[in-house]
């Protein structure tokens, strides 16, 4: 195991804010959110990779305050924690690690495209492996549910897979335009997933059922899924630049002014605060309460791809231009 001690960069960057009203229902039709600055300033406190050439794509939060981070083309998970950056390896190089949760336990698991499997890096380093039975792999992003179950997007498999007890179990959608990416379970065990190509949102009931929910923009691409505290699905769509919440069978689309802003990663914090990365401008994003605030992030260049909250109400960011960083409580709730 390589332990490296980074010392973090404390930076006060502008802060963003997007206003306008929050959106009816779909039918009613939609206007254009408004980008304009205001606001106080925000503090950020980031941690660079120890080499330019790594980059952070995937990234959780653990029960113990630790925060696991998946590295494209890197052979190593890194985890943080006290202010202490460990570069844990995985023996192998990874190619598009997108998915990453952490488990109760502390342990994480990770997708493996490279090694053909889903993989679980343990509290004390060690990596175990679970196979994927197919000739070929690309898997999308990963949760883990309350009982445990770890739950990934399987595109080539056209499936919302599940390892539960160490055993693999397959939920099939028949698609001809693609399999699933992201992914996310609810308190019940019920599991969902986008469908990027389909333009679909997925549900995979308790019992193993599987239906779909059209959205209502053609090629709107939906990624990242993630739930609220009160059983909403939230999801992003990156192609209209669009955030969209499921309740029922009705669905209600936020958008995020015109131009194209790389909506990446999701989470939502207990207080129902939707928080997002905005791939081309540099920042991070929250909704709430119908209003939209856009927190700068203090480099040129920067390109927050993944986001999570940690058990403090911290909001975590992996960079893939090269850093790990944190935006405090006190600010992310401002």
């Amino acid at each position: 195991m390589s332990t490296t001690l980074l010392r973090p960069q404390l930076r006060r960057p502008i802060l963003l804010a997007i206003t306008g009203v929050a959106l009816a229902a779909i039918s009613a039709g939609a206007a254009f959110i408004v980008l304009r600055e205001s606001g106080p300033s925000a503090h950020f406190i980031e941690y660079p990779m120890r080499e330019g050439s790594q980059m952070p794509t995937a990234i959780a939060t653990g029960p113990d305050g630790s925060v696991w981070f998946t590295i494209d083309l890197g052979d190593s998970i890194g985890r943080l924690h006290d202010g202490r950056i460990e570069f844990l390896p995985t023996g192998i190089k990874a190619i598009e690690p997108v998915g990453l949760a952490a488990a109760p336990d502390g342990s994480a698991w990770f997708t493996d495209n490279a090694a053909h499997a889903i993989s679980r890096v343990a509290v004390s380093g060690e990596v175990t492996r679970i196979p994927l039975d197919t000739p070929s792999v690309r898997l999308g992003r990963l949760a883990i549910g309350a009982d445990g179950a770890v739950w990934f997007a399987e595109s080539t498999g056209y499936s919302i897979s599940e390892i539960r007890d160490g055993k693999l179990i397959r939920h099939l959608y028949d698609s001809p335009r693609g399999g699933p990416y992201g992914v996310a379970v609810a308190p019940d065990g019920t599991a969902w997933a986008s469908l990027q190509s389909g333009d679909q949102i997925v549900r995979v009931g308790t019992d193993g059922s599987v239906k779909a929910f059209d959205l209502p923009n053609a090629a709107s691409v939906p990624s990242d899924v993630a739930i609220g505290p009160d059983g909403a699905v939230w999801f992003l769509e990156y192609r209209t630049n669009t955030i969209g919440r499921l309740v029922g069978d009705a669905i209600r689309e936020f958008p995020i002014g015109e131009r194209a802003m790389g909506l990446a990663g999701l989470t939502v914090t207990p207080d129902g605060a939707v928080w997002f990365g905005l791939l081309r401008e540099g920042s991070l994003g929250r909704l709430r309460d119908g209003q939209i605030l856009s927190f700068r992030l203090p480099r040129p260049g920067a390109k927050p791809y993944t986001v999570a909250t940690d058990r403090d109400g911290n909001v975590w960011y992996a960079d893939i231009s090269g850093y790990i960083g944190m935006l405090p409580a006190h600010d992310a709730q401002q």
